[in-house]
């Protein structure tokens, strides 16, 4: 990387388990090293997640995390301080060391917003149909649901126990309406009629599950905008259905890159450099 290690060297990382599949050292360390930052960005698999934590609280120079899966919800308990927003979501995806005060605050729902705003769609009174209750799914719902003024929210999943949870969630901490069902064909069928607005916030779709969507293509009705959290492969079966029929259809690339600008952010103070992190990000996902 061409970039010096010296002892006033930043520390920051991804913990999962598994991480050895994570693009986010790539796009950091790319862009750290476009504004010649004094900063790294390294991937540890963790299973010990408190002492990991307390590691990270006791290293002056470790200063920012990206927290994945299998921590996100774990990890709230271990931090000093929580936004709001991010305890009604119930997990975090991002730690910020300041001085041994660690602060867990989450960018996901923040940036699959922006992806909406970036792609010119107001959520303003829409219909919006999404699709899985799991945490992905409630970073999203709660972020539209306080900052976009949706007029409902449509939630499906196979999962009763996290859609009932999210549901009751939702209507108990905003003001959107809420429905929620068991996700059957019946029931997208129904929701496909009404929704302004289609959020793929399942796996399904992922490598190596190519070619699977949960809406059927006849579905879809013209001006309806359908977005895929799913970012591998890059245009899923449920985004090449909506584009042959002429919709809006968003990359799960975009708020994959929002969420890491805005966690780059947190970590350095710097404004991101979106535009290297975006082309890191296709060269690894395209090699």
């Amino acid at each position: 990387m061409g970039t010096t290690i010296t002892t006033k060297t930043r520390l920051c990382a991804v913990i999962g388990n598994p991480v050895a599949h994570s693009l986010s050292p790539a796009i950091h360390n790319a862009a750290f090293q476009e504004l010649g930052l004094d900063f790294v960005y390294l991937a540890f698999q963790v299973e010990d997640l408190q002492s990991a934590l307390a590691g990270m609280r006791a290293l002056n120079n470790f200063r920012g995390m990206s927290v994945t899966i299998p921590h996100k919800i774990e990890a709230m308990n271990y931090v000093d301080e929580i936004a709001e927003v991010d305890r009604s979501i119930g997990s975090i995806n991002t730690i910020i060391n300041e001085n041994g005060k660690l602060i867990g605050l989450g960018t996901d729902g923040l940036g699959a917003l922006k992806a909406f705003v970036d792609a010119g769609v107001s959520l303003a009174g829409k219909h919006v149909l999404m699709l899985g209750a799991g945490g992905v799914a409630r970073a999203i719902a709660f972020t539209l649901a306080q900052s976009a003024r949706p007029s409902k929210l449509s939630l499906l999943d196979i999962n009763e126990g996290l859609l009932q949870g999210l549901s009751a969630d939702l209507r108990a901490g905003t003001e959107v309406g809420i429905e929620a069902e068991m996700l059957t064909d019946d029931s997208v069928a129904r929701a496909m009629a009404h929704a302004d607005v289609i959020i793929n916030c399942t796996s399904i779709g992922m490598h190596p599950h190519e070619g699977v969507s949960l809406v059927p293509a006849e579905l879809f009705r013209d001006g309806q905008v359908v977005f895929d959290v799913v970012y591998t492969p890059l245009e899923t079966k449920l985004l090449a259905d909506a584009k042959s029929r002429g919709l809006v259809a968003i990359s799960g690339i975009e708020m994959f890159i929002n969420q890491a600008a805005l966690q780059f952010q947190y970590f350095t103070g710097k404004e991101a450099p979106v535009a290297v992190m975006r082309r890191v990000l296709l060269e690894n996902l395209t090699s």
